[in-house]
């Protein structure tokens, strides 16, 4: 009982949820009879398209777990329906069990307040105890209460979309991914930096928005935001961080390879949302500007350098989206940074 409650106190001591995903496997290695393999598997990507990503994998001999990087291509993933009875395991809520050669396969469902959205596969060499299953269970029970605790401290109350107060540790987990380069940097090192990762930041304001409000009333207006997110989830990668920083203004955390593919990603959700009936009021516009992501940047910099672009879309008319850098190429902004009256932190 005590190395449960331990561990217990070790998966709920964490308030990130790769670690707490890892933190998971770890334990039910540790408080299982040897397990082969104890891993977390999520559905991401859009209805049609889902596919498998792993959160965190753990064998009997590792030391560490392993994962899908948040970042990788969807394309390299395996397909839900390539894996037919952990499907059936998400799809039914159910928990399964196969006989797979020398070992047994048991799939519990992972399961938020809302869906169903992972399993656990656990591989063991001979059929679990009951009792085995109950712990599991049970451990999987207080990991969901936890999430859904998450959850209420991380996301918009209205959207779902996460809140201001979560994007400083992803912007920062970005920039560390960042290499630094001195001025002297060999032919060589650049070559090398060029195959780092590239992020950008974005943010997104509706058009005329307080006109919204004001002419339909605060609910057809929160109605409003409501579909906007959701026009965001249905454009962007699952993978892209989307945030509502309040009011009518939104804030996309994405990895791309270049300008022109972040670009093309923002062009594409102003497109999106420029096409899309509302409800009652009909077209609605955003106007958008964005940066990349600079190594040693900070939040409120990043974040500014995007702000001063939508404020340069808006000021050339709307429903547009502009790119920082391409601005200060065009000599029509300065380089130099000075925060806005808009409060981050």
């Amino acid at each position: 009982m005590p190395q449960v409650v331990d561990h217990l106190a070790e998966l709920t001591g964490f308030r990130d949820r790769d670690v707490m995903d890892v933190t998971l496997v770890t334990a039910l290695r540790d408080l299982l009879e040897t397990p082969a393999s104890v891993a977390i598997y999520r559905s991401v990507g859009e209805p049609g398209q889902q596919r498998w990503l792993t959160r965190a994998r753990l064998r009997a001999e590792d030391t560490v777990a392993t994962a899908d990087s948040v970042w990788v291509d969807p394309e390299t993933l395996p397909r839900l329906e390539d894996l037919p009875r952990r499907h059936q395991c998400l799809k039914e809520r159910a928990i399964l069990q196969d006989r797979d050669h020398k070992q047994w396969v048991t799939y519990f469902p992972l399961a938020t307040e809302r869906d169903v959205i992972g399993v656990l596969e656990l591989q063991t060499g001979s059929r679990p105890r009951p009792s085995a299953q109950r712990l599991v269970t049970s451990v999987l029970r207080i990991y969901h209460n936890f999430q859904g605790l998450l959850d209420y401290s991380e996301r918009d109350t209205l959207t779902g979309l996460l809140n201001r107060k979560t994007f400083d540790e992803s912007f920062l987990k970005a920039v560390s991914e960042l290499p630094l380069r001195s001025p002297s940097s060999s032919q060589e090192e650049r070559r090398q930096v060029e195959v780092h990762p590239q992020y950008w930041l974005g943010v997104l304001d509706i058009d005329h928005f307080k006109s919204i409000n004001d002419r339909f009333g605060h609910l057809i207006g929160d109605e409003v935001l409501l579909l906007l997110s959701r026009l965001m989830r249905n454009t962007f990668r699952f993978n892209d961080l989307l945030y509502r920083f309040g009011g009518e203004e939104f804030v996309v955390l994405m990895r791309c390879e270049n300008e022109e593919d972040a670009a093309h990603a923002f062009e594409r959700f102003r497109y999106n949302t420029e096409q899309y009936a509302f409800p009652q009021v009909g077209r609605i516009t955003v106007s958008i500007g964005f940066t990349q992501i600079r190594a040693g940047d900070s939040p409120a910099g990043a974040f500014e350098r995007a702000d001063k672009a939508v404020y340069h879309a808006k000021g050339a008319g709307r429903n547009q989206v502009q790119s920082h850098a391409a601005l200060i190429a065009q000599g029509q902004m300065s380089e130099a940074n000075h925060l806005s009256d808009v409060e981050l932190f």
